[in-house]
């Protein structure tokens, strides 16, 4: 399963930020006594108990952005709290209730994930009693805390852990759900048409008008027995064009159509190069660590006149930190090479889901480290002691090291490469964590012993 991710919402200036630096312990999300100082999410992985999970600040519900930035705060919070495990509804004892706290719980009142809500700046026991009134939101208990007393921070994480799911023990899989595949693109590249060529049925509305899908629809079908699900999506074009509210909430929906997804396909259209648009849904299916396959579809317009390598090449060349993903040929009106597409998701899909033993992972990385040690920090060579994997969907590792810092992003990246080569993973997005070594752990340098891969 993936990292559950516990989310913290909640109206600005209730000390969202200072809860994730409190429960992280360590400054990373910036604290101010002014509403609207976090408007991107801020994530952690967090360790309890042996049990990971991350933690994520957001920006306040409500608040009017001076910046003007209130739709793209919104839009983060939503996507955060789609990708919630469980929430932490965060209210201010001493303010008491207000309107937006209630506008807040209205907001998370049909979610199916558990919410625990906490009364922050319970300084001491006199406040306890102040948080009656929250009981009106209707989330059951409230458990005061305070960030700045350190007052219950050992309950709530406890609590935490009892409302994450269940882990799946390692190496044991569960059966195998059926795969959502989004299908993305800017607008009049044939994503349509491919849907129903899948689907081999007039679902969709096929136009040569730019534009005609405004909403995310999802059509089943069945390949060779096992069914699927199609996400179409709404095409989209450059920012600055977006002026209508129904292009910026059809960017939203398929975005979000990405986060729901297993599996993205990237529609580019043959005849055409690849455009500012192509580059922004990259980097969105990027950030989200999804698997991707960059399909060229309308190839029948160019297969006689440029050999597949030349746009091979140009993809590469475009996208250089996404060279792992496959690229696949098609033209979705005949249907030619969609059944091969379909098939190389699903592998995608197998490989997003596959676990890691810890000792091969470590001989992989002590394999690395001695072929190419970190470059020298401070004039100090950095230590990584051993790895692990903490989660499918993306797989995600974490690495152990004497200073995190020290470690920079191209050689993360060298890392990165040199274990996807060996791994059945080898065409997925893989998330990476640093953490140094907790003094109470003696296990030594993957670099001098064989000892860590065991």
């Amino acid at each position: 399963m993936p990292v559950p991710r516990v989310v913290i919402v909640g109206r600005p200036n209730v000390g969202k930020s200072s809860i994730l630096n409190w429960l992280a312990g360590r400054r990373l999300a910036i604290v101010e006594d002014q509403p609207g100082i976090t408007r991107d999410p801020v994530d952690y992985l967090m360790q309890h108990e042996e049990r990971y999970f991350e933690l994520v600040d957001t920006g306040g519900i409500g608040i009017e952005d001076e910046d003007n930035l209130t739709k793209h705060i919104e839009a983060q919070i939503d996507a955060a709290i789609d990708s919630a495990a469980v929430i932490l509804f965060v209210v201010d004892v001493r303010s008491g209730l207000t309107p937006l706290d209630e506008e807040v719980g209205r907001r998370l009142r049909d979610l199916e994930v558990p919410v625990i809500c906490v009364a922050n700046k319970a300084d001491d026991g006199k406040h306890d009693n102040q948080t009656s009134d929250f009981y009106r939101l209707g989330r059951g208990n409230i458990l005061p805390i305070s960030t700045k007393q350190n007052r219950h921070r050992p309950v709530l994480l406890n609590l935490i852990l009892e409302r994450l799911p269940p882990e799946s023990p390692e190496g044991d899989m569960v059966a195998e759900p059926e795969m959502k595949v989004a299908i993305v693109g800017r607008r009049n590249v044939g994503k349509s048409t491919f849907v129903n060529t899948l689907a081999q049925a007039q679902r969709m509305i096929v136009s040569e008008v730019p534009g005609t899908t405004r909403d995310s629809v999802d059509v089943r079908f069945e390949l060779d027995g096992k069914g699927f699900v199609a996400i179409d999506t709404p095409g989209l074009r450059r920012s600055k064009s977006r002026g209508a509210s129904v292009d910026f909430y059809g960017t939203h929906r398929a975005q979000r159509s990405i986060r729901r997804a297993d599996v993205v396909l990237l529609f580019l259209d043959a005849s055409q190069s690849i455009s500012k648009v192509d580059k922004q849904l990259c980097d969105y299916i990027s950030e989200q660590y999804k698997p991707v396959i960059f399909v060229v579809n309308k190839w029948d317009l160019l297969a006689k006149s440029m050999p597949t390598e030349k746009w091979v090449r140009y993809l590469n060349d475009t996208f250089r930190t996404m060279r792992y993903a496959p690229i696949a040929f098609i033209t979705g009106e005949t249907g030619k090479n969609v059944k091969a597409l379909l098939n190389h998701a699903q592998m995608l899909f197998k490989q997003s889901r596959q676990r890691l033993n810890t000792g091969q992972l470590n001989r992989l990385l002590r394999d690395a480290v001695q072929r190419n040690p970190p470059p020298l920090f401070r004039n100090r060579r950095p230590k990584i002691y051993y790895g692990t994997q903490v989660g499918v969907q993306p797989p995600t590792l974490v690495l152990f090291c004497n200073d995190p810092q020290a470690l920079d992003r191209p050689y993360q990246r060298y890392l990165l490469g040199a274990v996807r080569d060996q791994l059945e993973f080898a065409e997925v997005p893989i998330k990476l964590y640093l953490r140094r070594r907790q003094s109470s752990d003696e296990r030594n340098e993957i670099d001098k012993t064989s000892d860590a891969s065991a």
